[in-house]
């Protein structure tokens, strides 16, 4: 009955039953990234101390764990508190609203797009949440590939790259649409 009753909906409003599956299915893989950080990040804060080394992979990958202030690469860690909270939090905090906002009413957008602004909100939801809650933002991975090394990072910060390179991507195919129409 209740497929019945579903199917009969479809019928009446398929267009609002397919905007609204895409906008669940967009805020699961928000609150995904978001949540898979703060899980990682509760147990590197539990089972981490401070600046201790725990080799993963050899010296090639390592746990380390350190509270981050500032931005990216501790951007912004001298600013003064009013600052950056406007900087670091307030401002970051609208963009992300934002980006929700755009994503859940705009249904023409590619899926490629969709899926990477989805990643970097939520990577950046995720780091937003530290720095209300806690202050900081605990980064706890550090690469070191001999040419290829980072600084000390979260999952936040690997979904915002993942989500910026779908960006990318995008775009690139985008540009190369028209192209390969013309020849």
């Amino acid at each position: 009955m209740f497929i019945a009753e579903l199917e009969s909906h479809e019928h009446k409003y398929p267009g609002n039953m397919k905007a609204r599956f895409r906008n669940i299915c967009i805020l699961l893989v928000v609150l995904a990234n978001a949540g898979c950080d703060q899980v990682s990040k509760q147990a590197a804060r539990e089972n981490i101390s401070y600046y201790e080394t725990i080799n993963v992979i050899g010296k090639h990958l390592i746990l380390t764990k350190i509270e981050n202030s500032g931005a990216f690469l501790s951007t912004g860690d001298s600013l003064g508190t009013s600052v950056k909270f406007v900087f670091l939090s307030l401002l970051p905090l609208l963009a992300l609203c934002y980006g929700i906002y755009f994503l859940l009413t705009d249904n023409q957008l590619p899926k490629l797009l969709v899926l990477g602004i989805s990643f970097v909100i939520g990577g950046g939801l995720g780091n937003l949440y530290d720095r209300l809650m806690y202050g900081s933002v605990t980064d706890f991975v550090h690469i070191d590939f001999f040419i290829f090394k980072t600084g000390i990072f979260n999952l936040a910060d690997v979904s915002i790259m993942a989500g910026m390179i779908m960006l990318v991507i995008h775009l690139y195919f985008k540009r190369k649409t028209p192209e390969l129409a013309a020849d």
